[in-house]
């Protein structure tokens, strides 16, 4: 049994002892490096018994220290790299955590874990699989409850995270989100429910593996492209490299009005989370036919939360200049497509992209 207390002078929780432990001696010299993004991971209320809280009230040296059995399983250091609500991630801090990664393989690090919230983590833990150039292992790992609740999941989370980095079973499987003793590959991972201690899903493929108390079990291995085996790089690039690129979102009656504000706009590729299999009203598909042939790259894909898109299933993306968004979510087809755009405009091209990664 694992007791947990909690630290009433810092507000913060602190694990103490008893869990078990099956570490090697080369997986405690291995050197891991813990980036902070903030999230409710770091989160505080101001009393426990109230739902609300702030997100990144705690440092990563606050996390680490509540914590002490992490030290058994590597030698651990922490940087913050920012202390924001994910609902507030954005190009900025992305670009300075794949600096930092690529950067810190390149020296005696061994594997990296991100705390960051739940809210886009998917999506920071797609882009970095599209641009972190190692197969060292990434783990992002966050929490549901705020590190002051009465039974704060981070703790255990973040245990976790650290062991699965230090294991040389997670290398060459690209970023990795663990939460609630389960392990998600970048790709699929999706969160799917508000509140839920058990919101990351892997709705198409199933979950990466599961894990307790650091011990680790995969079930199977990532088979698509990432990490090293990635084209997409975003070394020496700023924010205003990265196109622009939006979704539009379908529902019934859905108009063409956005979609034109955004071709005047200048977007340079938009994405539709279409219903069922990535489709839409007739105006709205007139309209994303008309912005393909401005030169604008679309990419259809679902609002449903699974599913694959292909092409040529109720719209004709050959005639319409459209590209199907394969077994990505909306928010995924964003990033592929924003960074494919760095190299390309070709629509055949960009499909490729969506077929491969």
């Amino acid at each position: 049994m694992t007791e947990i207390t909690l630290h009433k002078a810092r507000g913060i929780w602190t694990v103490i002892a008893a869990l078990t432990l099956s570490v090697s001696a080369a997986q405690a010299k291995t050197k891991i490096l813990i980036l902070a993004t903030g999230g409710t991971i770091a989160g505080a209320q101001t009393s426990t018994t109230e739902v609300g809280y702030k997100s990144g009230s705690f440092s990563v040296d606050d996390l680490i220290n509540a914590v002490p059995k992490m030290g058994d399983l590597a030698d651990i250091s922490g940087e913050q790299i920012s202390n924001i609500g994910s609902q507030t991630m954005n190009h900025d801090v992305w670009l300075k955590l794949a600096a930092r990664i690529n950067e810190a393989f390149k020296g005696n690090i061994d594997g990296v874990v991100i705390t960051h919230g739940t809210d886009t983590m998917e999506e920071t833990a797609y882009f970095l699989s599209l641009v972190v150039k190692s197969e060292k292992p990434v783990v992002l790992v966050g929490s549901m409850r705020p590190a002051t609740a009465i039974s704060a999941d981070g703790p255990a989370n973040l245990y976790n995270a650290v062991a699965l980095a230090a294991s040389p079973e997670a290398k060459g499987r690209g970023p990795l989100v663990v939460l609630n003793d389960e392990i998600h590959y970048a790709r699929e991972v999706q969160k799917t429910n508000s509140t839920s201690l058990d919101t990351f899903k892997s709705p198409n493929r199933g979950r990466a593996g599961v894990m307790n108390t650091g011990n680790i079990h995969f079930f199977f291995p990532n088979n698509v492209r990432h990490s090293s085996e990635s084209e997409f790089s975003v070394n020496g690039k700023n924010v205003n490299d990265l196109p622009r690129v939006d979704i539009v979102y379908s529902y019934a009656n859905y108009g063409r009005d956005v979609i034109d504000y955004l071709v005047k706009s200048g977007v340079k590729g938009i994405v539709l989370a279409g219903v069922g299999d990535g489709n839409s009203t007739d105006e709205a598909i007139a309209a994303l036919s008309d912005a393909a042939k401005k030169g604008v790259a679309v990419v259809r894909a679902t609002r449903t939360g699974s599913g694959l898109v292909v092409r040529n299933v109720e719209v004709d993306d050959d005639k319409l200049g459209m590209i199907a968004s394969m077994e990505l979510s909306p928010q995924k087809a964003r990033i592929l497509l924003m960074l494919g755009l760095m190299k390309t405009s070709d629509p055949k091209k960009l499909q490729s992209y969506f077929m491969a990664y």
